[in-house]
């Protein structure tokens, strides 16, 4: 099992199906989901306007996994973070986007 996540290291932690997954906005993590989905400032400002999609979360999620579960996939993924709802997920997404704007 993989370590807890190191708030020193901009990582944040979500607990689905039983596995916490650790996720680290590294730069490498960050480059590829820019590349997928566009400008991170753009991903940003649709946040901040309520107008992130949720193929788009799921994306973001999915670059920043530190290391995902075996066997996991992204539509596995992406059906976990709908099924815990997006109450559970915003703390997260602030962090990560914190993470984006901030830098550690």
């Amino acid at each position: 099992m993989s370590a807890a996540a190191n708030p020193a290291r901009g990582e944040c932690a979500v607990r689905v199906d039983g596995c916490e997954l650790v996720l680290r906005p590294s730069f490498q993590a960050l480059v590829a989901a820019e590349q997928e989905l566009g400008s991170l400032f753009d991903l940003v400002t649709r946040a901040a306007d309520g107008k992130l999609a949720i193929g788009e979360l799921v994306a973001l999620f999915w670059h920043c996994l530190r290391e995902p579960p075996a066997g996991m996939t992204r539509e596995t993924l992406g059906e976990a973070l709908v099924a815990l709802g997006l109450a559970q997920l915003t703390p997260v997404l602030r962090h990560l986007l914190h993470q984006i704007l901030a830098g550690r």
